[in-house]
């Protein structure tokens, strides 16, 4: 009886962690999986650049906008049923961004925004929740398969597309399967009854955390790393295919770049986890970022995969590592959720802004060293803020 017990002990376990995992392969794919197609949904649809950029536009505003509505749901349903249910909002949308129009590009883009949004902010309560003494670990488990999934969708978009002889509103949609695949191994997490919360965890976090310098630190670095991440999300397949590059190998070095980001999600949280402080990682990663822009902005078409390789571990250990101090600066799932909505709310509306400002410069500029250069400032900018949020709370 005990040993079985123990299997089905196992089993659980097992389901719980494949569930996260391929919960986490979804949280990217429905963001880069447009920009490979960009120049063909521009063509398709009359779009300027400016317009294409805000296809991606609409997605961030959405993840920074709506991510208060997820701590609703969680205090409401559960973060188990709040994550399901954002997989299978994710699913809709993206069915609906694919559909004839530009209404249902830009609509189905906004409710792909509001599952991711609702996704990222349940995401490290629920590392807290279900894995509190292996942080670091299941943090960069969940960052890794958000990258892995982004590099997939970036790198198999133009491929699938020839494949299958299909244009891109048929391969856009083909993202809503795994999202499926993922509600259903998350199932049995959500038909079980939510764990109950001691004391009242509505309002208090909030103005608790709204009083604390850090959680501006915080939100300010979640904000501009991830506005120099969409920034390349967005337009990296532009810059190298108006350098001269085919679509296809452009394609690839975007899945590239977004691949190279696993080695630095892999290792750096489960390393600054330990840490007394996580400053030297974040000035590290923030260094490691700029080379990458400058490798794009000056040479291209020479070696281009060492500046992707560069780009994507900087990206990498910025995203893992704004994500890791989140889970860090709180002490329990309830505050982490408050945390992480109040950083990603404030910083998604801030990193929105990165694709359509470097659309509109390309756009008045007619070339890309003033939106690059403009992209440097803002790693740099980054850098500085990264730095705050990585010190050490006060004692």
């Amino acid at each position: 009886m005990m040993m079985i017990e123990q299997r089905r002990s196992t089993a659980a376990y097992v389901l719980l962690v494949a569930g996260f995992v391929v919960a986490s392969l979804n949280l990217r794919p429905a963001l880069a999986g447009v920009s490979p197609l960009l120049d063909e949904i521009m063509r398709d649809l009359g779009l300027s650049p400016a317009a294409g950029g805000a296809v991606t536009t609409v997605m961030v505003v959405c993840l920074g906008v709506l991510a208060p509505l997820a701590p609703l749901f969680a205090g409401r349903i559960g973060l188990d049923r709040t994550l399901l249910a954002g997989l299978l909002i994710l699913a809709t949308g993206v069915v609906l961004r694919s559909s004839d129009g530009v209404a249902g590009l830009y609509a189905g883009a906004a409710v792909a925004g509001c599952a991711i949004a609702i996704m990222n902010v349940v995401m490290p309560a629920v590392v807290k929740q279900h894995f509190p003494e292996r942080v670091g670990l299941f943090t960069g488990i969940y960052v890794s398969g958000l990258v892995v999934g982004a590099a997939g969708a970036s790198g198999l978009m133009v491929p699938l597309e020839r494949a299958t002889g299909q244009d891109w509103r048929v391969v856009a949609a083909s993202i809503a399967v795994p999202a499926v695949a993922a509600a259903l191994l998350w199932l049995p997490q959500a038909v079980r009854p939510a764990p109950r919360r001691g004391g009242n965890n509505g309002p208090r976090p909030y103005a608790a955390l709204l009083r604390r310098r850090v959680t501006w630190y915080v939100t300010a670095f979640m904000g501009l790393q991830s506005l120099t991440f969409y920034v390349m999300l967005a337009w990296l397949p532009t810059i190298f295919v108006e350098a001269g590059l085919p679509a296809d190998q452009a394609g690839y070095l975007l899945g590239l770049t977004n691949l190279a980001q696993v080695i630095a999600t892999l290792t750096v949280p489960v390393h600054a986890g330990k840490a007394a402080t996580q400053v030297p990682h974040v000035l590290g990663a923030a260094l490691l970022t700029v080379v990458g822009y400058l490798g794009v902005w000056f040479l291209p078409t020479t070696v281009p995969w060492v500046w992707m390789l560069v780009l994507g571990v900087g990206q990498g250990a910025s995203i893992a590592l704004a994500l890791l101090i989140i889970t860090l600066r709180a002490p329990d799932p309830a505050s982490v959720t408050a945390l992480s909505a109040v950083a990603q709310a404030c910083g998604y509306v801030l990193a929105a802004l990165g694709p359509l400002l470097i659309g509109l410069l390309r756009q008045l500029s007619g070339g890309w060293t003033l939106p690059l250069a403009v992209g440097v400032g803002f790693c740099l900018v980054q850098m500085a803020f990264g730095a705050l949020a990585g010190r050490p709370p006060a004692r």
